[in-house]
């Protein structure tokens, strides 16, 4: 690794409609040399509002998937260290200050691991699967891009080191029942065509297993029962995704299926 790099920072951030969570956001992130958001044509207040911040540069473009808009967001960053944060994660004054110096003082390692705390509204989900989340959130864009073959749950293909930072990040997922279920059938068809671009076909069996056994792994086997009903609502809600994803596979083949050949 080049270890002259500059140690300024990118915060980088795609939205979509996120007129709830970005101003607390872009509130909070006054040490970034650089401020991107990358909006694929919001329809409320997010544009006005990452416009009323003067250090913010907003950029409208076309989303496609999770990865390619990834992968958009960083050509466009003028620094080498990248932080990436969605608009409902936020940074705690402790991993603020753990970034600030991981950054100036790293010589050796290409991207950072965050672990995240799941919040159901105002409070902390300590289960339900929620408990081994790590996510990579900063690196230096020189040594990492997304995997352009995950359209969700993009995967950072790193060269180099990794290391993992000790503070942890809080991710406000669920605010509402409404918009927790919206976001996980966008995840279930994504994923669906992730598969289909993968030739996979469809399983009448697995429609009904994966997503039952998805539900049971996380509801007892990581204790989302501990979680009381906010457990139930997350586990059930992250089963239907899977649930979606057959669904959405099945039909994609069935229009494959009626489409002329060439």
């Amino acid at each position: 690794m080049n270890h002259n790099s500059n140690t300024e920072i990118s915060v980088l951030i795609i939205t979509l409609n996120e007129e709830n969570q970005i101003k607390a956001l872009l509130a909070d992130l006054d040490f970034a040399a650089e401020i991107i958001v990358v909006d694929s044509f919001s329809t409320d207040q997010t544009e006005a509002i990452c416009r009323s911040f003067k250090k913010v540069t907003f950029i409208q473009h076309k989303f496609e998937n999770y990865s390619s808009q990834r992968n958009f967001a960083i050509s466009q960053a003028k620094n080498d260290w990248i932080l990436f944060l969605d608009a409902d994660e936020r940074l705690t004054p402790a991993l603020k200050k753990e970034v600030l110096t991981t950054v100036k003082n790293n010589e050796t390692i290409a991207a950072f691991l965050f672990q995240r705390t799941f919040m159901f509204q105002e409070k902390v989900l300590h289960f339900s699967g929620n408990q081994t989340d790590k996510i990579f959130r900063l690196f230096n864009k020189n040594n990492a891009e997304y995997s352009k073959d995950r359209l969700v749950h993009e995967k950072l293909k790193v060269q180099g080191k990794v290391g993992i930072l000790k503070n942890k990040l809080v991710h406000y997922s669920y605010s509402s029942y409404d918009g927790y279920k919206a976001k996980t059938i966008r995840y279930g068809k994504l994923k669906a065509q992730e598969k289909f671009l993968k030739n996979q076909k469809p399983s009448f069996l697995l429609r009904f297993l994966h997503p039952t056994y998805n539900f049971m792994f996380n509801y007892i086997a990581r204790l989302g029962f501990l979680d009381g009903k906010k457990g139930l609502i997350i586990c059930y809600l992250n089963a239907n995704s899977v649930y979606i994803r057959y669904l959405e596979l099945d039909q994609l083949w069935n229009k494959n299926s009626l489409s002329p050949k060439q």
